[in-house]
């Protein structure tokens, strides 16, 4: 197995890894913790927070979180390979879908933010607030609906990027040891990437990986986001606009693009108090406003992998012809 394999047989293969992952997320969804990567990966990550913040932690952080992403991408290319090689290709491909899937997360999106919207529509702010806390890394104490629905829109779009398109992104370019490599970043970025103490010299270098890792899905997805807005009859105009005007003002020189692009397109201003307000013209939203914006979110996912995919079947069909 070729991380970079162009062949008729190498893009198949891939094309079958994926539409396994897919379809194990629209059936079964996140597997149990015990077993995630992700859950396993935190665990290892856990050991970065023990590092003394006052010796040499920045060199420490980056060399730990170093070993941590390339370990998970070599024991994933091994188990892959063997499985191939020992068991089977139709298991390597079972396998090779399954460690895909847990990557990246449409399904359970959709599953933490729609209880956000039933209960902002009944009217029950501290249920909508309490579910927020679990989503996003914001004091929701103190937020009105509007902020609710503003932070669970946010979480839409930036959660496109970081949750779906960067592993698959990353998928088509390296295969599954590069969406696992990815999601081992993020996780990092996550757990240790603060910029606050104890962690500003733990995860330094986490930070900047999850950063760079993002950068050209994080605008490949704002791009997309405006093509979806258009076709699904929404303001692609003001998603452009406001997008090269507000995609610079959030802290994170990544999160600004999708979450412009969608306060545009759904004609919204998205705002975190005290740092930022995109589409600052616009009214705040509402929770009639949550749906238009995983629709964008759904249409986004479908447009990248048409994208991403059509390439690798026009190039299996041309060699099998």
């Amino acid at each position: 197995m070729n991380l970079i394999d162009l062949t008729p047989e190498g893009l198949t293969s891939k094309l079958a890894i994926l539409i396994v992952a897919l379809v194990f997320d629209m059936l079964i969804g996140e597997p149990p913790e015990r077993i995630h990567p992700t859950v396993v990966v935190g665990k290892a990550v856990e050991r970065l927070r023990r590092i003394d913040s006052k010796s040499n932690a920045r060199l420490y952080g980056s060399v730990l979180a170093s070993a941590l992403v390339l370990s998970a991408a070599v024991l994933t290319y091994i188990l892959l390979e063997m499985t191939r090689t020992q068991v089977g290709h139709v298991a390597y491909l079972v396998l090779g879908g399954l460690i895909l899937k847990t990557s990246f997360a449409i399904r359970s999106m959709s599953l933490h933010i729609r209880p956000v919207r039933e209960a902002l529509e009944k009217g029950d702010i501290h249920s909508a607030r309490a579910t927020l806390s679990k989503i996003v890394r914001r004091d929701t104490e103190q937020l009105d609906s509007g902020l609710c629905a503003s932070a669970a829109i946010e979480s839409i779009a930036e959660g496109t990027v970081d949750g779906i398109i960067s592993p698959l992104f990353y998928f088509f370019l390296l295969g599954v040891p590069g969406a696992v490599a990815f999601r081992a970043v993020n996780t990092l970025d996550s757990m240790v990437g603060y910029k606050y103490e104890p962690y500003t010299r733990i995860g330094w270098f986490s930070a900047k990986l999850d950063t760079i890792a993002n950068y050209v899905p994080a605008r490949l997805t704002g791009a997309i986001m405006i093509a979806a807005g258009a076709i699904t009859g929404r303001d692609w105009r003001s998603s452009i606009s406001i997008l090269r005007r507000d995609h610079g003002l959030t802290e994170s020189v990544n999160a600004g693009w999708p979450m412009s692009a969608m306060a545009g397109a759904i004609g919204v201003q998205l705002q975190k108090k005290g740092s930022y307000q995109l589409g600052g013209q616009l009214r705040l939203p509402k929770y009639t406003d949550i749906s238009p914006a995983l629709q964008i979110m759904g249409l986004t996912i479908i447009i990248f992998l048409i994208t991403a995919a059509v390439p690798c079947f026009a190039i299996t069909f041309l060699f099998v012809s």
